[in-house]
């Protein structure tokens, strides 16, 4: 039991724990307490020592929007957004209740009444915003790992495709997602024309430009990661007459996963990164979008509001990042393998 404890921590990421599991199976205390106070000693230090020199530099900078919000100041807007979502959330029941009591009177005194059903149209709060840039980065990631593992498996198997995709690779991997979204702007305007669309166009001009940024990485490293499988294996298919499709998901894939996974984590950071600009100058109704708004709205409180959204943008990355590093400890074949 134990032992299938501390296989999940460390699938999970959730490497400091491991150390209290070993304890609790009655490993020695004091070794596991060394290491515990590694694993979250040494990183609880440094991250007070960032706080510390945060709260007193931050006192010492004046901006035009007044003083550089310390952590304090930082912390009590987190809870103003919080009572903000839970206001928003309150009068969306309150309408819905309203709209179901008003129908409910009048089939009441007119039962082949017409009835209207009106969607709630407040605002999005922070947390709202939050769901949002997620949901398009999800979007976004997704079609970039649907486009990059196919192209990147086959120009790994085959060295002429590599070399005639590989100068369309360099050129377009280090273009800005600010010279991307005006071309994708105008492209989806004229492309996605619909009376009653499914997705609003900041949202697909977003996604697409997550897309077209974060698929290099992942493309680049299957490439290479299959171009790297050992020639024998690829041997052993041929004996066996495996089918090319075969080849590719018996072999190919399981000898590659580690090189796939390396780029999958780097195209969702890229693609996280690149999100909030996008939805700054697309307008999606996400983080981006939050931080610019905040911006010019220049009031006392703006500075701690997207302080608070740079910190939820860190979190949720390096959250990415150990969702990203899980997935790949638990479809690797080699279970090991220090993975990091």
């Amino acid at each position: 039991m134990n032992d299938k404890l501390i296989y999940f921590l460390e699938i999970t990421g959730l490497n400091w724990f491991v150390p209290l599991a070993k304890i609790a199976g009655g490993e020695p205390a004091g070794f596991q307490f060394q290491q515990l106070v590694k694993m979250i000693g040494l990183p609880l230090i440094a991250m007070l020592a960032f706080l510390f020199f945060w709260h007193f530099g931050a006192a010492k900078v004046d901006t035009s929007l007044g003083q550089l919000p310390g952590p304090v100041q930082v912390w009590e807007q987190v809870k103003v957004l919080n009572e903000e979502h839970q206001a928003e959330r309150q009068r969306e029941t309150d309408f819905y209740q309203r709209q179901e009591q008003r129908n409910a009177n009048k089939l009441a005194k007119n039962p082949d009444a017409e009835i209207k059903v009106r969607d709630f149209n407040g605002r999005p709060t922070f947390i709202d915003q939050i769901w949002t840039s997620l949901f398009t980065v999800f979007v976004g990631f997704l079609l970039a790992s649907l486009i990059a593992i196919p192209i990147g498996i086959v120009s790994g198997l085959s060295q002429n495709l590599y070399n005639a995709i590989n100068p369309l690779i360099q050129i377009f991997k280090p273009v800005s997602p600010l010279a991307w979204l005006p071309i994708v702007t105008m492209v989806v305007s004229a492309v996605y024309v619909s009376a009653d669309p499914m997705f609003s166009k900041s949202f697909i001009t977003s996604a697409i430009t997550v897309m077209l940024c974060s698929l290099w990485p992942t493309l680049i490293n299957t490439a290479v990661g299959v171009s790297s499988i050992d020639r024998d294996l690829l041997n052993v298919g041929k004996v066996l007459r495996l089918g090319y499709f075969t080849t590719v998901w018996k072999i190919v894939v399981p000898s590659s996963i580690p090189m796939i996974f390396t780029g999958l984590r780097i195209s969702l950071g890229i693609g996280w990164m690149v999100l909030i600009a996008a939805e700054m100058l697309a307008q999606n109704p996400g983080l981006g979008k939050f931080v610019w708004d905040e911006f010019q709205n220049g009031s006392s409180n703006s500075l701690s509001r997207i302080m608070v959204a740079v910190l939820a943008i860190g979190l949720i990355g390096f959250a990415l990042d150990r969702i990203m590093l899980t997935l790949q400890k638990f479809f690797s074949y080699d279970k090991t393998a220090n993975i990091r």
